[in-house]
């Protein structure tokens, strides 16, 4: 979606012409990658074969590689090891979208929207849990503070994934579940994982 193209006029009846929005303003509206791009982004990615063949697996840990997302945004191509998830988690203020590119992921997630501060716990109200399985060729895209967690449920098999994120992400917040009950643990910054 561009931005409009014009101000609304002033209602005096001697300002009728509309008032055009300056290159910066436009540039600026229009520069952020939308949901719907950074999950098309994902899954052309995810379809390149010699891309996701170039990631080194290792059987006991997560591997990733940083990508250039687009005009501006944060990607990776991440391997995760039979059994390996990330836990629950979000992604601040970033929206994003995540392909599979081999295997399958698993994708727990809470439709819900939880404060963005001033809680350590929280008790989840009944009916928020949603789950999809994410086979390799899928992918899917997500907004703002979307809490979810990602796991290679597979016993046998690899499984490579493309992530992308824009803002790149100021933070992650990690999170414990008991039952209804979820808890922050901690908070990650960028020197965490980069």
């Amino acid at each position: 979606m561009s931005a409009p193209t014009h101000a609304p006029a002033p209602a005096t009846p001697a300002a009728t012409t509309p008032t055009p929005a300056t290159p910066a303003t436009t540039l600026a509206a229009s520069a952020a990658p939308t949901t719907a791009e950074l999950l098309a982004f994902v899954l052309r990615t995810a379809a390149d074969p010699e891309l996701v063949a170039s990631l080194p697996l290792d059987p006991e840990g997560r591997t990733w590689i940083r990508l250039d997302g687009p005009r501006g945004s944060e990607a990776w191509l991440i391997g995760w090891p039979p059994g390996t998830g990330t836990g629950w988690h979000d992604h601040a203020e970033s929206r994003g979208a995540f392909a599979t590119a081999r295997g399958k992921l698993t994708e727990r997630s809470l439709a819900v929207r939880l404060p963005s501060e001033g809680w350590r716990s929280l008790e989840l109200a009944p009916d928020v849990d949603r789950g999809r399985g994410v086979p390799a060729g899928e992918g899917r895209g997500f907004g703002e503070h979307h809490v979810h967690e990602v796991l290679n449920e597979s016993r046998t098999e690899h499984a490579v994934s493309v992530h992308a994120y824009y803002p790149p992400l100021p933070l992650i917040r990690r999170y414990s579940r008991t039952g209804p009950v979820l808890r922050l643990e901690h908070v990650e910054r960028p020197a965490d994982w980069q």
